[in-house]
C-alpha cells in the first residue's frame, strides 16, 4: 500500500506505547521478565495517572507464586488494567477457542482480544471488532482503544498512520522512574514488545517487519478517526474488465498510455477515499490490467528479438533494458550442473530441460516473467519489500525431485542470489545477484543476499570474529535452550542448546551470521567448546531433579578433524558428572564428510564413549542409505522445511512418513523440527514419530525459564 504515503497523518496522541525493545532487554534483563516487573509497570503507570493500561503480552501460564501474586495485587490496586486473550483461528480466520490469562490475574482485569488474521506476508489487512470467547464476544484491543467496543464484524486498519508519531516511552525508563508522568497522564497505555529476540512480529506497510503492538495501535487510531467503510473488490474489478474488453474490441492493445492510465487510476484513485476511511480493494483489478499489459508487452519483446532462441524466454538483455525493474529486487538462479545435464541428454533436448526449470521457478506465481541467460542462468524481478527467505527456500525445495527428460532422470543443483535494490545500473545489480548465487553455491547455501547498503558495516564484519572470541570471555554470548518433547509421553525430555550473542552496542546478533562466519573461517572450535561446557553443566543441574534429561549440541563437521576434541569432551562430561548417553551431538547432514578416514574415526570414538549422534536437517542434502550406513547415528532430525508443509503438501507428508519408517527399520529414533501447529504435532504422533521440537513445544529460552517450565511440563502433558 505505497499510496498510504500520499495521505500520511499523525497519531491522536491519546494512545501511548510503552515499548519493550532491545534496549529494554539490555537494561532490564533477558525475556521473559519476572512478573514483578510487570507489577512495577502497572504501579508506576497508575501512579502517573494513566487512563487504562493494556498489556499486549500473554499470561496464559503460571510463573512463580510470589511473582503471580505481586502482579495480581498490582492489577487489583490499579483497577484499570486490560489483559489479552488469544484464540486459535477457525475457517473464517478468527478465534474459535481461546487462551486466557491465569485466573489470579484476570479476576480484577478487563479482557481484550489480540487475535488477528494475517496473510502470507505476515501482514494484517483486517482486524476484528470482537472475538467470541466461551460463547461471549470479547472486544479486540483495537476496538477498546478506539472506543468501538459494541461494533461487530471486521474493519481495515489505516496504515497511512505515521508510526513515528505514536507517543512512545521505553519500558526501562518507566521501571527506573526516569520518564515524564505527563507523557502518560490521562492517556490509554499499551505495553508491547518490539524486538526480534522476543518475536510477535508482523509486516506493517511503510515500516516493514515490526512488533505486532503497532497493528493494534494502527487499528485503534483508525477507529478513533471515524467510521470505517469497506467497498470491496467488485467495482474496481468490473472497471478493469470493461477496459480489457474495450482494448480487445478496438484493437488498442499497443496503446501503453491507456493501460498506464488505468493502472494509475487503480493505484491512486482510492487515495482520497482512504483518506476518508473508505477502503477499496483494487488488487484483482490490477491483476487483470497487468496480466493483459504483460501479455502485450511479451508480444512486443518477441518482435524486438530480446528472447532466448531456444526457450522463447526473454534474455538478460531484456532484463537490463527493463526500466520498471529499477525499483525492484533482482533474484538470480544458477543451475550449477546445467552444462553437465545437457551433455548427458539427446540433441535438441535443451528446450525440455528449460521447461522443467521454468515450471519449478514459477511455482506460486505462474505469471512470473523469467529471463534466461547462457549456461543455466535465470533471473526475475520481485517486489523489494517482500520477505524473500521462505519463498526462495520453497523454490529450492522444488528441485529436490529429479527432472525427467527423454526418459532420463536428471538431478538439478541450484543456488539463488538476491540483490535487494540500489541506485546502480541493472547490469551491475544483475552481476551482483549472480555473484551472490555463486557464493551461495560455494558455501553450500540455498541463497545469499548482496546488498550494497551492507558495505557500511564492512568494518564490523571484518572484526566480528575477533569480537566473538572476546564476547565469549566477557559473557556476552549465552545459551538458549529449545525444549524437546517425547510424543509418546508428551513430556519434555531434553533440549537443544543454541548459542546467542547480545552485543553491548549492536544488540542481538543473528546466530546464522556469527556461527556461519566462525565455521567458514575455522574459528568454530572455541564457540563449540563454550556451548558444550555450558550445555553439559546445565544438563547435569537439571538431571538432579529430572533424571535422564538430555541435551543436544550442534557439531561442525570441521571439528571431526580435531584429534583433541574427544579428549576435551570426555573431560567436560567427567567434570560435570554427566552420563555420555545424556549428550547428543547433532551433525548437519550436508556437511562435507570424507567418504572414509579421520572424520568417521572420530564419530566412531564418540559413539563408543556413549555419546549419541544425530543427523541434523535430514532431507536437505545427502539423503542416501550409504550416508546413513556410514554415520553411526542413533537419531535422525527431519528438516523443518518438510515438517512445516506436511499438512498442506502431500509430498512433504510422504517424505516425513517414509523417513520415520526408514529410521525405525534401522533402529533409529526420529525428531521432527519446526513443529508450530497443534495439528502437525498430532499428525506426527499418529506416524509414531519419537520426538518433536518447535514453537508449539517451546521457543528457545534461558536455562532459568526451562527449569521453571519442567515441573509443569512433566506434570501436565501437552495435549
Amino acid at each position: 500500500m505505497s499510496r498510504n504515503n500520499l495521505h500520511p497523518h499523525s497519531a491522536s496522541g491519546e494512545i501511548v506505547l510503552v515499548s519493550i525493545d532491545d534496549r529494554a532487554l539490555r537494561e532490564v534483563g533477558r525475556w521473559p521478565w519476572p512478573r514483578r516487573r510487570h507489577a512495577e509497570l502497572v504501579d508506576k503507570l497508575t501512579e502517573a495517572g494513566a487512563e487504562r493500561i493494556f498489556f499486549d503480552i500473554l499470561f496464559e501460564t503460571h510463573s512463580t507464586a510470589e511473582d503471580d501474586n505481586l502482579f495480581a495485587s498490582a492489577i487489583k490496586r490499579s483497577g484499570r488494567v486490560v489483559l489479552p486473550v488469544r484464540g486459535a483461528t477457525g475457517a473464517n480466520g478468527l478465534a474459535k477457542s481461546s487462551g486466557q490469562p491465569i485466573p489470579i490475574l484476570r479476576d480484577h482485569a478487563e479482557l481484550g482480544s489480540i487475535t488477528v488474521r494475517y496473510n502470507y506476508q505476515n501482514a494484517v489487512w483486517e482486524l476484528p471488532y470482537s472475538v467470541p470467547v466461551d460463547g461471549k464476544p470479547v472486544p479486540s484491543f483495537a476496538a477498546k482503544l478506539g472506543r468501538h467496543e459494541k461494533s461487530t464484524g471486521t474493519f481495515t486498519p489505516d496504515y497511512s498512520l505515521q508510526i513515528a508519531s505514536i507517543p512512545t516511552v521505553g519500558a526501562e525508563t518507566v521501571l527506573n522512574g526516569q520518564f515524564d508522568p505527563r507523557a502518560v497522564r490521562g492517556k490509554d497505555i499499551i505495553i508491547g514488545t518490539n524486538s526480534e529476540v522476543i518475536g510477535d512480529q508482523y509486516f506493517v506497510p511503510g515500516l516493514g517487519r515490526t512488533g505486532g503492538v503497532f497493528v493494534q495501535i494502527a487499528g485503534a487510531e483508525t477507529l478513533r478517526a471515524g467510521k470505517v467503510i469497506s467497498v470491496g473488490w467488485v467495482p474496481a474489478f468490473l472497471l478493469a474488465l470493461v477496459l480489457t474488453v474495450y482494448a480487445t474490441i478496438r484493437r488498442v492493445g499497443r496503446n501503453r498510455g491507456l493501460f498506464a492510465a488505468a493502472t494509475v487510476v487503480l493505484v491512486a484513485g482510492p487515495v482520497p477515499l482512504e483518506a476518508n476511511l473508505i477502503f477499496v480493494d483494487t488488487t484483482p483489478a490490477l491483476f487483470v490490467i497487468l496480466t493483459v499489459w504483460t501479455t502485450l508487452w511479451w508480444r512486443n519483446v518477441r518482435r524486438t528479438g530480446l528472447v532466448n532462441p531456444i526457450s522463447g524466454l526473454p534474455n538478460l538483455d531484456a532484463l537490463r533494458a527493463n526500466r520498471a525493474g529499477r525499483s525492484q529486487a533482482i533474484i538470480a538462479t544458477r543451475v550449477l550442473n546445467y552444462e553437465e545435464a545437457l551433455a548427458t541428454l539427446p540433441r535438441d533436448s535443451e528446450r525440455q530441460l528449460v521447461q522443467q526449470i521454468v515450471s519449478r521457478l514459477r511455482v506460486g506465481d505462474p505469471d512470473r516473467v523469467l529471463y534466461q541467460g547462457d549456461g543455466g542462468i535465470f533471473a526475475w524481478f520481485e517486489e523489494a519489500r517482500l520477505p524473500f527467505g521462505n519463498h526462495i527456500d520453497a523454490l529450492h525445495g522444488m528441485f529436490r525431485n529429479p527432472a525427467r527428460i527423454a526418459g532420463q532422470s536428471i538431478d538439478l543443483s541450484v543456488a539463488f542470489g538476491v540483490e535487494i535494490g540500489s541506485n546502480r545500473s541493472l547490469s551491475s545489480r544483475l552481476a551482483s545477484a549472480l555473484v551472490a548465487a555463486e557464493e551461495a553455491a560455494h558455501a553450500g547455501l540455498k541463497r545469499k543476499y548482496h546488498d550494497p547498503e551492507t558495505l557500511q558495516n564492512a568494518a564490523w564484519k571484518l572484526s566480528m570474529l575477533s569480537q566473538l572470541d572476546s564476547a565469549i570471555d566477557k559473557g556476552e554470548v549465552w545459551i538458549a535452550y529449545q525444549p524437546k518433547l517425547e510424543l509418546s509421553t508428551r513430556q519434555i525430555v531434553g533440549a537443544e542448546a543454541l548459542a546467542r550473542w547480545t552485543h553491548p552496542e549492536k544488540g542481538p546478533i543473528a546466530a546464522s551470521e556469527f556461527v556461519a562466519a566462525a565455521e567458514q573461517h575455522d574459528r568454530i572450535g572455541k564457540l563449540t567448546d563454550f556451548v558444550l561446557d555450558r550445555a553439559i553443566a546445565a544438563a547435569a543441574a537439571i538431571t538432579r531433579h529430572h533424571p535422564g534429561f538430555g541435551v543436544a549440541v550442534n557439531l561442525s563437521a570441521r571439528l571431526l578433524s580435531d584429534q583433541g576434541f574427544a579428549l576435551r569432551l570426555t573431560a567436560m562430561l567427567a567434570r560435570n558428572r554427566l552420563q555420555p548417553q545424556q549428550l547428543t551431538l547433532e551433525l548437519t547432514e550436508t556437511a562435507e564428510l570424507a567418504s572414509s578416514g579421520a572424520a568417521f574415526d572420530v564419530l566412531a570414538t564418540l559413539r563408543e564413549m556413549g555419546v549419541a549422534i544425530s543427523i541434523d536437517d535430514y532431507g536437505t542434502g545427502l539423503s542416501t542409505l550409504e550416508y546413513l550406513k556410514k554415520v553411526p547415528a542413533g537419531e535422525i532430525k527431519i528438516d523443518q522445511s518438510f515438517v512445516k508443509g506436511m499438512l498442506d503438501n502431500r509430498s512433504d507428508r510422504l517424505m516425513v512418513q517414509s523417513t520415520i519408517g526408514l529410521a525405525h527399520s534401522l533402529g533409529r529414533r526420529v525428531v521432527a523440527e519446526g513443529v508450530e501447529q497443534r495439528d502437525t504435532l498430532e499428525a506426527l504422533a499418529e506416524m509414531q514419530c519419537d520426538f518433536a521440537q518447535g514453537f508449539i513445544v517451546g521457543r528457545p529460552m534461558s536455562l532459568e525459564s526451562l527449569m521453571r517450565r519442567l515441573p509443569a511440563a512433566n506434570e501436565h502433558r501437552v495435549a
